[in-house]
């Protein structure tokens, strides 16, 4: 019973990880951005190009869900990317919290088949 409420919280975790990492690539896309065009284009279409390329090919649910090495880069692009742009913008205690968790998070649900 208690392993599988907290195979429920690594499930509601992984789903706070993914809006977090998209947050992120919006964050630093509207700071490095140049102009207010550039930010607000990159603020919007980089999490915009995240999500749906993780919503076609890396979500459970995805139309076209990659499997092995495919699947993990994928995984790296949308959940561990975001902790090397934190990195980049000064956020090191930030990163080094979302990416320890994001590690973790995979870890468990490896182990428990999720």
């Amino acid at each position: 019973m208690i392993v599988e409420s907290l195979m429920l919280v690594n499930v509601a975790i992984r789903f706070l990880l993914e809006l977090f990492g998209l947050f992120v690539y919006g964050y630093w896309g509207y700071k490095v951005g140049g102009t207010a065009a550039m930010r607000w284009g990159l603020a919007i279409g980089i999490p915009l190009i995240i999500a749906t390329a993780w919503g076609l090919f890396g979500s459970p649910k995805a139309a076209f869900l990659l499997s092995g090495f495919p699947h993990l880069l994928l995984e790296i692009g949308v959940f561990l990317i975001p902790a090397v742009l934190l990195l980049n913008l000064g956020k090191v205690p930030l990163a080094l919290i979302y990416g320890i968790i994001v590690i973790l998070n995979r870890l468990l649900m490896y182990i428990w088949d999720q």
